[in-house]
């Protein structure tokens, strides 16, 4: 029976999830997977977060340096979140020789480039299979599981709070705010959503995602990102009529050196299985040459989920030899990569317009103009000699739809371009 010393960086939600399960679990994992985990130290601000969970505080440690010089640690979680002082912390501890198991997906999309070649000079290893996804295996069935595959692309659903947000819009018919509200009063949303709400999170674990998946860094700030801040609760009532439900997609793809990756609010057709992944779950579709369609899912958030996936990689980092990326992992594109901003898709438009005639024939001819096929039109009076046009087109390219809604946009006979949303 080996016995393996570790500590844990930041005892919050999922730090303490991954004592729970360590604490719970111990019996269990020395019976089936032969290791003797013991948490020997706990960084933190103070001494409250051991206090509240009934923790010996003579584990209470106050500095990096200390878990770094001490011999008897091989490991270290890392749960603090958000770029400093994790960062600091994580390069003195991968130069002491200590692997470091993070859910921090924002410090990995913004310096994975930086920390896996430190990783690598000292011997030891970066894990994150907790950074993306919650619970859900993706990390390691990317980087473990299609060797004999190329995969064509990655796309779901990967950030709880905007899925929560949409689903009770959806399902209650609540306006965005009111849903924001309700998330935040549970938990599901912080106090300051930007980073969720905005798409931030998703681009983040979208860059990590692709990056595994298509062998080639993807960095974030190349990633086309739109949040759901400005989603209605008449865009919801639309694509209910239309026959679809909205949802906050992350979609990466690659064809041969073509690669495209964006985030952002998405018309998903109401029997496709993505429609049904409601409240603060997740599911990731994943596409191979020759394994075909595959789907994953489960709660992509949660002290529990999350600690599992640590918990998942500390007995990984503890069994053997670390792995690296089998990519040039510079933080920039491959020399071969194209990157492809003028992406194609279906779309759905909505317009306010005056209630004259020739109106819909004049936006219809933009749009074709422009090569923009129009699927489907419905128009509806609203209110004050106004009407409500709404517009699915076949596929289409982003920059042509955008030129045409700029020609568009001008007409005195248009007065707001009220929703453009990608359909799938």
């Amino acid at each position: 029976m080996k016995s393996k010393k570790i500590a844990i960086m930041g005892l919050g939600t999922v730090g303490g999830g991954a004592y729970d399960i360590l604490a719970a679990n111990r019996e269990y994992i020395k019976s089936t997977q032969g290791v003797d985990i013991t948490v020997a130290a706990i960084l933190d601000r103070d001494k409250a977060p051991l206090e509240k969970r009934g923790i010996d505080s003579s584990l209470f440690c106050d500095s990096v340096d200390k878990l770094a010089a001490d011999p008897d640690i091989e490991l270290v979680i890392e749960t603090m979140g958000g770029v400093e002082p994790a960062k600091t912390f994580i390069t003195k501890l991968l130069k002491a020789g200590k692997s470091v198991v993070t859910a921090n997906k924002e410090l990995l999309a913004k310096h994975w480039s930086e920390l896996e070649p430190i990783a690598k000079q000292n011997g030891c290893g970066l894990y994150f299979e907790a950074s993306c996804v919650g619970g859900v295996p993706i990390v390691r069935a990317l980087g473990e599981s299609f060797q004999g595959d190329k995969v064509k692309s990655v796309y779901g659903i990967i950030n709880g709070t905007t899925n929560y947000i949409l689903s009770k819009m959806s399902s209650e018919k609540l306006d965005y705010g009111q849903a924001l509200s309700e998330a935040q009063a549970l938990g599901f949303a912080e106090a300051d959503p930007t980073s969720d709400v905005e798409g931030y999170d998703a681009a983040y674990k979208l860059s990590i995602l692709a990056s595994l998946a298509f062998h080639t860094c993807i960095p974030y700030t190349d990633i086309y990102r739109e949040g759901i801040t400005k989603i209605t609760s008449q865009d919801i009532y639309n694509a209910h009529a239309l026959g679809y439900e909205i949802k906050l997609l992350a979609i990466g793809k690659r064809d041969g050196n073509d690669v495209e990756a964006r985030v952002h609010p998405v018309f998903v057709p109401s029997d496709h299985a993505l429609a049904s992944v409601s409240g603060a779950y997740n599911a990731v579709y994943l596409n191979g040459d020759h394994v075909g369609d595959l789907m994953f899912y489960g709660a992509g958030a949660g002290a529990h989920p999350t600690g599992s996936a640590i918990i998942s990689d500390v007995i990984k980092a503890l069994e053997g030899k670390p792995t690296y990326c089998d990519f040039e992992n510079s933080g920039k594109f491959g020399k071969d990569i194209n990157f492809i901003n003028d992406f194609e898709s279906g779309y759905y438009i909505c317009f306010t317009v005056d209630d004259k005639t020739g109106v819909l024939s004049k936006i219809s001819t933009v749009l074709s103009d422009n090569g923009v096929s129009i699927k489907s039109a419905i128009q509806r009076t609203g209110k004050a000699d106004t009407a409500t046009l709404l517009f699915l087109t076949h596929k289409a390219r982003e920059h042509a739809v955008m030129h045409a809604l700029d020609t568009i946009r001008k007409f005195d006979t248009v007065r707001s371009i009220d929703s453009i949303i990608r359909v799938l």
